[in-house]
């Protein structure tokens, strides 16, 4: 989302980020796991929330990692002037890693051919590329194989042996999670315990990290030396507790201002194929937002939709569009130009982005990340600026 300008200032449709509850968040992970360092996943621009501002915000508030998928992102904020310690993790073996060494910045590999193609940009960039070996202890993506773990770590030897690289760290990612007495859970610990034990034996002093949000919450014996969250950071929470339950708060409110207000008679038909009318006189206000900005048509397929407006949950009418929604007021007194709020933390009586979540048969993820295009201006309260 990229800021537009506005009459008087004004934005039209707003994802508010709000900073004070990322760093409330990072003190609710810092105190789940007092004894390692917290990774700030940046990831996807900030899960729609802006990567350089959150990850500033991260920082400040005592993340000491920032994490990303890709090189780009990861040269986006060295760009910014962000020096934290930062991974990247997702990438193809053909990619140019030189850029990303000469920054500073820490790569995840997976496979021989991905350790080639570090090395060979650790050449031309005129440093040792800092290498976070990955296994895979049993989500079945990225990741080595156990059987192709020794041939990885030789290789890796012989990097190291000629100067161009050292391995930082021995990794892997959680498939359960969400469930925190999962057995698979100590599988894959029992297996990245394994894979460090093998790189400790080639000779390397790597750390380990293996958890993700939900696990730096639950999992204390799975925390190690670092700890890599995500979503939590944004105050969505892994577990799925709802906010008066849960420690975090969501930190991402979106909201537009409405555009038109009218009255209607009753009979009339709302929205593309007249699937609601109306069933007497009423006050409809057209909300700009829609599908291209990430309200996906799906969320009203039950017309169960609401928004909060003018202090109230009100329904959302007929079918979502491309560039709007329409608003049934009643006989309430709504005006062009007030706020329309789609989802918030939900402690002002609005929906949240895991009602969202529910009614579309996914997850708050998405939701957050879903949130695109220039039409939608993301500002930040709560903190500076950056």
């Amino acid at each position: 989302m990229e800021g537009v300008d506005h009459p008087a200032g004004l934005p039209r449709a707003e994802a508010v980020v709000d900073l004070a509850a990322v760093a409330h968040n990072v003190g609710v992970l810092r105190a789940s796991a007092p004894d390692a360092a917290l990774m700030a996943v940046v990831k996807a621009d900030g899960y729609g929330h802006g990567a350089v501002t959150v990850g500033r915000a991260a920082l400040a508030a005592g993340a000491s990692w920032l994490g990303v998928c890709t090189l780009q992102e990861a040269l986006d904020l060295r760009e910014a002037g962000i020096t934290a310690p930062l991974l990247s993790w997702l990438h193809l073996p053909g990619e140019d890693f030189a850029p990303a060494v000469a920054a500073g910045v820490d790569l995840s590999v997976a496979s021989r051919a991905h350790l080639a193609s570090v090395v060979d940009g650790a050449r031309r960039a005129g440093r040792p590329a800092r290498l976070h070996l990955k296994v895979d202890t049993g989500l079945s993506r990225g990741g080595a194989q156990p059987a192709e773990w020794p041939d990885l770590l030789d290789d890796a030897a012989m990097a190291v042996a000629d100067g161009v690289a050292e391995v930082a760290a021995v990794w892997s990612h959680l498939a359960h999670a969400d469930t925190p007495d999962h057995p698979m859970l100590d599988r894959q610990a029992a297996r990245l315990t394994d894979a460090w034990l093998a790189a400790r034996a080639h000779g390397f002093d790597p750390i380990r990290h293996l958890a993700n949000s939900a696990a730096t919450l639950t999992r204390p014996d799975l925390q190690l030396d670092l700890v890599r969250a995500g979503v939590a950071v944004y105050g969505l929470d892994p577990l799925d507790r709802p906010v008066p339950e849960s420690p975090l708060r969501p930190a991402m409110t979106l909201r537009a201002r409405v555009a038109l207000v009218k009255r209607v008679p009753a009979g009339e038909g709302v929205a593309y194929g007249h699937e609601w009318v109306t069933p007497r006189e009423t006050t409809l206000a057209l909300v700009p937002l829609g599908y291209a900005d990430g309200v996906t048509r799906a969320l009203n397929r039950r017309g169960r939709m609401t928004v909060l407006l003018g202090g109230e949950r009100r329904p959302v009418v007929g079918r979502v569009s491309m560039d709007q929604i329409v608003v049934d007021c009643g006989d309430s007194r709504v005006r062009e130009g007030d706020h329309a709020v789609l989802f918030g933390p939900g402690d002002h009586g609005e929906p949240s982005a895991q009602d969202w979540a529910d009614e579309l048969g996914t997850i708050h993820y998405e939701v957050v990340t879903g949130i695109h295009g220039r039409r939608v201006t993301r500002t930040t309260v709560g903190g500076p600026s950056w």
